[in-house]
């Protein structure tokens, strides 16, 4: 594949545009009523996986006590900046901690743990998703719910080879530049359910000359989740739930 960064690295534009990018993708619509509807009325939810901060402060102006974690500083730096903004009562309900999903141990239980957005699919299955999922159990008491949102591994796997010439994203930015995304290259590898794409964002200012250009390499990772989080203790507590036709939401609760 050709040389690229990784996604969501220092100087990488998919950091950069996380935001805007995510809020145009409405296979993500739904997700937040989802994660709420299993959370207990202002209830404490741990996010693995927070991001700039997008559900984190959406669940807590629905009244809920949210701890959001994530190894990227460059997202935290986002997500610390949004809630500075916010009011003061809001803030209060909101922790934003660096820390690996595959290792976190913060000596305290919440009711909900929730890992949003592919995020455990980031990361090859095996040990770091066993990991994770034991990093779920022991933020939980018994009975507790965790949420795990992983893509379909039946479109993963089927997806067609990308025309590198033609943007999957051109949206204009308010401020004269526009934003572009292409899919360079894409592969899928069978046995380890491997889909890994190169993508390029390209920014041009308001002449139409391209300022920046950013060659990011986009890795996830699929398998059935079941079997590696009852090494947890976590149980299936319902069907998986679909959102937006390209993932689910499996929910366990741990025994």
């Amino acid at each position: 594949m050709a040389k690229a960064k990784p996604y969501y690295a220092p100087g990488s534009l998919s950091a950069v545009f996380y935001d805007r990018i995510t809020g145009a993708d409405a296979k993500l619509l739904g997700d937040e009523d989802i994660y709420a509807g299993l959370a207990p009325e202002a209830g404490t939810i741990l996010e693995l996986g927070a991001g700039t901060g997008r559900l984190t402060i959406g669940l807590a102006a629905r009244g809920f006590r949210v701890c959001g974690v994530d190894i990227s500083p460059v997202m935290l730096a986002q997500a610390e900046a949004r809630v500075a903004g916010l009011s003061p009562e809001l803030r209060e309900r909101i922790e934003l901690r660096r820390g690996d999903m595959t290792s976190l141990d913060l000596k305290r239980t919440f009711d909900l743990v929730i890992c949003p957005f592919f995020t455990l699919a980031h990361v090859p299955t095996g040990a770091a998703w066993r990991n994770t999922f034991a990093v779920a159990a022991r933020h939980l008491p018994s009975g507790g719910l965790a949420a795990f949102h992983l893509p379909k591994l039946e479109l993963m796997r089927g997806l067609e080879p990308p025309d590198p010439r033609r943007p999957v994203l051109d949206q204009h930015l308010g401020d004269g530049r526009a934003l572009l995304l292409f899919v360079l290259e894409r592969s899928f590898k069978e046995g380890v359910n491997r889909l890994e794409q190169v993508l390029e964002y390209v920014l041009a200012d308001e002449t139409g000359r391209i300022a920046h250009r950013s060659a990011e390499r986009l890795t996830y990772y699929m398998t059935d989740p079941v079997p590696l989080a009852a090494t947890a203790g976590l149980v299936p507590d319902r069907p998986p739930i679909d959102l937006g036709g390209v993932g689910d939401i499996f929910v366990f609760r741990k025994l």
